[in-house]
């Protein structure tokens, strides 16, 4: 059956996460739109009339031409938490990449675990403050409702530090000094050049 239905180009499927296993097909190129983006579907199922909201937990592919074999689903309940890798979004410009850093991203999806009501469609991280040097670990991280279950310690976003990078502090303070050792040097030089200068006899 289950050769039948990939011929007709129908991925077959499971729902799984209450009372019982519930078996169904869904047309190829519906399925590629689930598991083909880094985005996170929340759908909603309907197996012979019964209507389930689930999200897709696991893929199996074909290991040389990357065609989709089956779909498992999780049934999402509203009082029951879930687990689920939500896609990372930075928002911003980091002040560190403006001035010559390099953005480091150590991970496309965080693991967490929360309630449906809880769930946010991407973990959103603002790096617009971020300097050279600085990171982002998972503990820096707090979504309401949300535990994350990556290690805590995980830098998820920083900015390294590049070759003829100046801080933008260190660019600003060094030319207030510079025009602040300007004008001291001028009005030094004319000083001294006043006192060297001879007397005229009157």
């Amino acid at each position: 059956m289950l050769t039948t239905l990939r011929k007709e180009g129908s991925i077959p499927a499971v729902v799984y996460g209450g009372k019982e296993q519930l078996h169904f097909s869904i047309l190829e190129n519906e399925a590629k739109k689930l598991v083909f983006t880094p985005n996170v579907y929340l759908i909603e199922i309907d197996v012979n009339g019964k209507k389930f909201k689930a999200i897709l937990q696991e893929t199996q592919v074909h290991p040389v031409t990357d065609r989709i074999l089956h779909l498992d689903f999780l049934e999402v309940k509203e009082n029951s938490p879930f687990k689920l890798n939500l896609p990372v979004r930075l928002e911003g410009f980091s002040k560190g990449v403006r001035n010559g850093g390099n953005l480091s991203q150590n991970f496309r999806t965080l693991k967490v675990m929360g309630l449906l009501k809880d769930m946010p469609d991407a973990v959103k991280i603002d790096i617009t403050p971020l300097k050279i040097g600085e990171k982002i670990r998972v503990l820096d991280l707090n979504i309401p409702g949300l535990k994350f279950s990556d290690p805590e310690n995980a830098v998820v976003v920083g900015v390294l530090t590049a070759r003829a990078v100046i801080e933008e502090e260190e660019e600003e303070e060094e030319s207030a000094e510079g025009a602040e050792g300007a004008e001291g040097t001028e009005g030094a030089d004319s000083e001294k050049k006043n006192s060297e200068e001879p007397k005229k006899d009157e």
